[in-house]
């Protein structure tokens, strides 16, 4: 089925120039068009029309995949009373008790916050386990060879945090021809979302599968 996303901008390639009222037309999961709404509309009569608010961009990259899934507890929703809702690291990791059914629940929690930020793409490394859990998922595992620095403070979900402003952000651009991965966030434009960054995400598309949107 064809589906065509519209949004109040597009940014296909980062640094190539916003397309205002711009859209995407998906086929299964591949990226059929790109362009202006008016005319995708007109040449994809049968689309269905998803319309977003803030912008389209290609979906980020992020590059602690690993170490968010593997030396980070992401809690269940009916613990964060007791342990908040962020990833717990360090000392407080240790104090708790982590049975493999817990990580298990933990790197699935993990997968989902990332998608919860626009993530489309996660560099992991050989753990079994994670290699598992994000073929699952339908992220894309890239390699981590070139990954930054962790963050002295604590791990973080959002990829502009580790980036360089979208460009560097980004798992690659958007192109006719290719895997229909992108995420909506709702902001007015490239500059608010590198600042206000991807918590801002009001939906993510993994290969044309709308995988998350915001309530």
């Amino acid at each position: 089925m064809l589906t065509l996303h519209a949004a109040d901008l597009l940014i296909a390639v980062p640094g190539a120039g916003p397309v205002p009222g711009g859209a995407v037309v998906v086929d299964g999961g591949t990226v059929a068009a790109l362009g202006l709404y008016e005319e995708l509309a007109a040449a994809f009569p049968r689309a269905r029309v998803r319309r977003w608010p803030g912008v389209i961009t290609p979906g980020l990259r992020q590059w602690h995949g690993t170490y968010l899934l593997k030396r980070a507890y992401h809690p269940d929703p009916r613990e964060y009373d007791e342990l908040g809702d962020r990833p717990l690291t360090g000392e407080r990791l240790e104090a708790l008790d982590m049975t493999d059914t817990r990580w298990a629940g933990s790197v699935r929690r993990g997968l989902q916050q990332m998608l919860r930020h626009g993530t489309t793409a996660v560099a992991i490394g050989s753990d079994p386990v994670v290699s598992t859990a994000v073929a699952r998922s339908g992220l894309t595992p890239v390699s981590i060879l070139g990954a930054p620095g962790i963050l002295p403070d604590e791990p973080d979900l959002d990829p502009f945090r580790n980036a360089y402003g979208l460009a560097d952000a980004v798992a690659g651009p958007l192109a006719v021809g290719g895997r229909a991965d992108f995420a909506v966030f709702g902001v007015p434009d490239e500059a608010a979302l590198t600042e206000a960054g991807a918590g801002t995400c009001v939906a993510t598309v993994l290969a044309g599968r709308l995988v998350y949107r915001r309530r």
